[in-house]
């Protein structure tokens, strides 16, 4: 995925500089001031050795929180089946028409299945999808609220907005619309707009 309101291009586009070693000696140094990790990136479930660093960090002692936009539904099933994270951030990026424009390609059935996978499961999680006007308009987030509620999703949907005066991957500008709040209203799922 490549999308333009990414606000990680560095990791996006391959620049990380921190090991898996490095990141694991830090969290060794951290053991009784933290309590948890957070797995995030650009799509942190697409890295090579995912599994063996989250089975690591488990063995430290901390929770796990995985931020992802379901793409691999086999690493998030792999890791639900061996019970090694306890929450999931899930990234609705947009319907199947509005994909492309958005994400730079097709991945709707992969989080599709991602979702319906988090949903048979015992896990806490939540599905939120980040808001710029340009890209998505308060029916487009109704038309993904409708879908949620047909997937039979019973949590809070929420809605982050855009982080402008950042460095993006597609360089995109300040979100200067809001989203219609009393458009929302028609959902029956909750919409909650964290920013």
């Amino acid at each position: 995925m490549r999308c333009s309101y990414c606000y990680n291009p560095d990791i996006v586009l391959g620049k990380g500089t921190l090991r898996y070693k490095d990141a694991l000696g830090f969290l060794k140094t951290r053991i009784d001031l933290l309590n948890g990790v957070v797995m995030s990136g650009g799509e942190c479930t697409l890295h090579t050795h995912f599994i063996e660093f989250v089975t690591s960090v488990r063995k430290l002692g901390f929770l796990v929180k995985v931020d992802t936009n379901g793409s691999k539904t086999e690493v998030l099933d792999s890791l639900l089946s061996d019970k090694l994270i306890d929450y999931v951030a899930l990234d609705f990026k947009a319907m199947p028409d509005k994909e492309i424009a958005i994400t730079g390609g097709r991945f709707f059935k992969e989080f599709s299945a991602t979702l319906e996978l988090l949903l048979l499961n015992d896990i806490p999680f939540e599905v939120r999808t980040t808001v710029h006007q340009s890209l998505l308009t308060s029916a487009d987030i109704i038309t993904m609220s409708e879908f949620l509620n047909q997937k039979l999703y019973k949590g809070v949907y929420y809605l982050q907005n855009f982080k402008s005066g950042v460095p993006t991957l597609g360089n995109i500008k300040s979100n200067r619309a809001s989203i219609d709040l009393m458009a929302l209203e028609s959902s029956k799922i909750p919409i909650v707009i964290r920013n």
